[in-house]
C-alpha cells in the first residue's frame, strides 16, 4: 500500500482506499437489487433534502468490499448508465461457486453479457448487466496460471477463433 495515499487513521476502515461509487436511476431500487443479487448489507442510507425521494448518498457492503451509490442528479452532472446507454466499467466479484452466484443475480433481475465459462487463465468466469445499467464479472478461481502460460493460452484461443471463423 502506497503510505502517502494511507496517511494514519484518515482513510476510513468502512471504505479503504479506493470505494466504487455508482450513480443509479432509482438507488433503493439498485439496493433492493444488490441485496437479493449479491447479498449486500445497507450500512448508510441519505435522501435528498428536496423532497424527491432520491438518495444523496447511500453505502452497502458486499462481502468485505464496500459500494457507495446515489441517485441521478443530471442537473449536477450525475447520471448513470441508463441514461448514458452503456458503461466502460464493469466490477468484479470473486465468489465460491460462480454458477449459483450468477444465477442467483439473473433470478434477481440482471441479464447475461457473457455466459459463464472456464477461461484460460484459470477462473471460471462470466458477466452480466443489472438492471440499473451496471455490469458485473463474476469469478471462481479454479487453478492458477502463471502469466506466460495466460499468455499462450489467450494466442491458442485467438488462433482457433480465427479458424472457426474463416
Amino acid at each position: 500500500m502506497n503510505d502517502a495515499m494511507h496517511d494514519g487513521n484518515k482513510i476510513p476502515p468502512v471504505t479503504g482506499i479506493l470505494t466504487p461509487h455508482l450513480v443509479c436511476n432509482d438507488a433503493s431500487a439498485a439496493i433492493a437489487f444488490y441485496q437479493k443479487a449479491f447479498g449486500a448489507v445497507e450500512q448508510v442510507r441519505m435522501p435528498a433534502q428536496d423532497g424527491s425521494g432520491k438518495l444523496m448518498h447511500a453505502m452497502i457492503r458486499i462481502g468485505d468490499a464496500s459500494l457507495m451509490l446515489a441517485d441521478e442528479f443530471p442537473e449536477w452532472g450525475s447520471v448513470g448508465p441508463l441514461t448514458l446507454k452503456g458503461t466502460p466499467v464493469t466490477l468484479h466479484l470473486n465468489v465460491p461457486d460462480v454458477d449459483s452466484a450468477f444465477q442467483r443475480a439473473l433470478d434477481a433481475g440482471a441479464t447475461t453479457k457473457m455466459p459463464v465459462t472456464d477461461m484460460f487463465w484459470g477462473d471460471r468466469y462470466g458477466v452480466l448487466t443489472d438492471p440499473f445499467g451496471h455490469d458485473w464479472s463474476m469469478a471462481t478461481h479454479l487453478r492458477d496460471v502463471t502469466v506466460e502460460e495466460a499468455i499462450e493460452a489467450s494466442k491458442q484461443q485467438m488462433c482457433g477463433e480465427a479458424a472457426v471463423a474463416q
